[in-house]
């Protein structure tokens, strides 16, 4: 091809251009390949169908392409356009399966009780490969002592070391993991110094004297802690026993102040107050900020964790606290009474109480707050082999804000740590408030 003619030939490459984009209709084009004189219509197959909108497929796109102008650009770009767009979401699709299949791995690997599948292993050596259908020795014991079930229905009782000189009541916390919560603990009456805390009766042999200076606290309510589905610890919640009889009437009076017990419709309005965020939050910091009533919270993980994360549990309730009293601040007030140096100061406090140590599956940890707010940390091994385990006294933090915040954390707002504890607190509270004041403690004692 000589020269000229290329030149012209680039000359005429837009107009060309120009005219491929008006396409004209099906039906013109059939019309027009039928009346020409240089097609064979019975030989040629005319493509009238539309081109798809989207890619669906290597076979449909090469339809689509029969009927596509190769010198138009703009058509060939959006072809393109819709190959890439296509194997994008293949690739979504693909990588979300991936991340969630691994996830899904992960969590199963987290929730392996790998305890308990070395015992079952060596339960089955022992049995020569027979399957028993006995229960775990772990769930039959409670603190080295034999548990017994007497009766049934709402009379059942469960004792541990049954007819012996120390009887320990249990009630069951609804997981095969922590199996049983004592009704009564004993705790040192003061937090000075480090005391051995058991579950021996004061002037019992084993603790000649009361030298431990114990007090009885009896569980009020209890639940199960959970990370989405994952049990993390059983926690219960326990009043002083000789200040039942002052709770009582606080949360009586709350209903009507006239009232010596609740009735029915009373009971019902007593639950409904506990359990709604604003008015739970008001009804708990009124009786947390009552001098004299000391409480505490009995903790058991449900596997094996260590302080650390129990301490970032702890931490982050604190947290939450802080921000919802922010909400609560009047208009105009610059700051809340957390926020303080000398809150964050008793903050870090707790945080250096919590620093390294395990914490192994059906180990306690007791946080007791005193008649002043002040807050003690106590903590009791899990010892096998019927060995006694000594409670230690880990540390304290004075600042009673600390403490309230905590208790706020489980008992009161919109969101609390544990909803199964804070629903069975607030049943033991109903159960409480609908007996006579002062029937509580002597049916313990």
């Amino acid at each position: 091809m000589s020269a000229p003619t290329r030149q012209a030939m680039r000359l005429l490459s837009p107009r060309l251009q120009h005219l491929s984009r008006q396409q004209p209709s099906p039906s013109l084009r059939q019309i027009r390949h039928a009346s020409s004189r240089y097609s064979s219509p019975g030989k040629r197959t005319v493509a009238t169908a539309p081109a798809p909108s989207s890619f669906v497929g290597v076979e449909e796109a090469t339809a689509s392409q029969a009927v596509r102008n190769p010198l138009d650009a703009r058509a060939a770009r959006l072809a393109w356009e819709e190959k890439r767009a296509f194997h994008m979401r293949r690739m979504r699709f693909a990588g979300m399966g991936l991340l969630l299949s691994i996830g899904g791995l992960a969590m199963v690997l987290f929730n392996l009780d790998l305890d308990g599948i070395d015992k079952a292993e060596q339960q089955r050596k022992k049995t020569g490969g027979v399957q028993l259908e006995a229960s775990d020795k772990a769930n039959e014991q409670f603190q080295g002592k034999e548990v017994h079930v007497i009766g049934a229905g709402e009379d059942k009782r469960i004792i541990a070391g049954w007819q012996s000189t120390e009887e320990i009541e249990l009630i069951e916390t609804g997981t095969s993991h922590v199996p049983h919560f004592p009704r009564t603990i004993f705790l040192p009456a003061s937090s000075e110094g480090e005391a051995a805390v058991g579950t021996a009766r004061p002037n019992s042999p084993e603790n000649p004297g009361n030298t431990g200076n114990q007090e009885e606290y009896t569980l009020l309510g209890l639940g199960i802690r959970t990370v989405m589905w994952i049990q993390v610890y059983v926690v219960g919640m326990y009043v002083r026993t000789k200040d039942i009889s002052e709770m009582q009437e606080k949360l009586i009076r709350t209903v009507n102040p006239t009232a010596s017990t609740l009735i029915p419709s009373e009971k019902d309005r007593l639950r409904n107050k506990l359990l709604d965020p604003e008015e739970s939050r008001e009804m708990w910091t009124e009786l947390l900020k009552t001098p004299g009533i000391k409480t505490a919270w009995r903790i058991s993980p449900t596997r094996n964790t260590d302080f650390g994360h129990l301490r970032d549990g702890f931490v982050n309730g604190i947290n939450k606290g802080k921000a919802e009293q922010r909400k609560l601040m009047p208009p105009g007030a610059v700051e809340s009474e957390f926020d303080s140096e000398e809150f964050g100061e008793a903050v870090q406090q707790l945080r250096a109480i919590f620093t390294g140590g395990k914490a192994p599956k059906q180990s306690v940890l007791i946080l007791a707050r005193d008649a002043m707010g002040k807050l003690d940390v106590l903590y009791q091994d899990n010892v096998e082999g019927g060995k006694k385990a000594v409670m230690e006294r880990m540390g304290a933090v004075s600042d009673e804000r600390v403490a309230r915040l905590i208790w706020l954390g489980y008992l009161a707002g919109a969101k609390v740590s544990s909803p199964a504890a804070r629903e069975g607190v607030a049943q033991g509270c109903v159960e409480w408030a609908s007996r006579p004041v002062g029937s509580i403690e002597t049916r313990v004692i």
